[in-house]
């Protein structure tokens, strides 16, 4: 039977501002992509959220970014590879301190936004974020956009590599994410996105915007914790993995 690992990127807020619905998203995902500071999150919200995670079993992952609160992350920033790698070794170890005080510690790393972006289509960007893993911990599984140069060059220095797929994301005929900046981008019919999600899983098939059939193979899963209605497909999705036979748990585990 196959299976599948469902995570959302959560610890959003900032202070008294309040992104998403972290404890909803926590019953209905195996895993967290926890912000670690950097594009959002401030250290109350993410060690809720990361003993949130631990009471459930979800496993929590640190989902580095570029330094840019201001723009949630979702701005390239033109750095120095040593400086980028600096900056990712940091955020992890910081959200690890946080996991570790609420009994789990950080499982896996996944970056955000721009810097996620960049990491898949940058060899430069890719081996910077993959460097910075292995010098924190080479145990750390790296996971990023299926067929991505992150994954390669995770793979190249000696990662675990996970690919991912995303359950409210459009993509192009060449297997990459549509740019938020253009119409349909971002999907919000639950029931769309949860029969697209089954059939992505047990055919390895997803439509691209062009109508393009695009096969992509994925260990795991995103919804996103910021859509509108994320709860909702969240849920929606995983009932449909659930009644089509999936086993969906976590690709890693936090004690592994």
């Amino acid at each position: 039977m196959p299976t599948v690992d469902l995570n959302s990127d959560l610890g959003e807020g900032f202070g008294r501002w309040t992104l998403g619905d972290d404890e909803a998203m926590l019953d209905l995902v195996t895993s967290a992509n926890v912000a670690c500071g950097f594009h959002a999150g401030d250290p109350s919200t993410l060690r809720r959220c990361c003993a949130g995670a631990v009471r459930r079993g979800v496993a929590i992952g640190a989902q580095v970014g570029y330094r840019d609160l201001a723009g949630f992350g979702r701005r390239s920033i033109a750095m120095d590879p040593a400086e980028l790698a600096d900056e990712v070794v940091y955020q992890i170890g910081a959200l690890d301190g946080l996991a570790r005080v609420g009994g789990g510690r950080v499982a896996y790393v996944k970056p955000h936004g721009a810097l996620y972006n960049d990491a898949a289509s940058s060899p430069t960007v890719a081996r910077a974020v993959a460097e910075a893993v292995r010098d924190y911990d080479p145990t750390l599984p790296l996971l990023g956009l299926a067929g991505s140069h992150v994954l390669a060059a995770a793979a190249d220095v000696g990662l675990r590599t996970v690919a991912e797929a995303f359950a409210d994301r459009a993509y192009t005929a060449d297997g990459l994410l549509v740019s938020r900046s253009q119409p349909g981008a971002v999907l919000h019919d639950a029931d769309e996105i949860a029969a697209r999600v089954v059939r992505l899983i047990t055919e390895g098939v997803v439509t691209a915007v062009d109508g393009t059939e695009v096969g992509i193979s994925a260990d795991s899963v995103c919804v996103h914790g910021d859509t509108d209605g994320a709860v909702a497909i969240a849920r929606a999705v995983r009932s449909a993995l659930d009644e089509a036979g999936v086993t969906v748990r976590p690709f890693v585990h936090g004690d592994d």
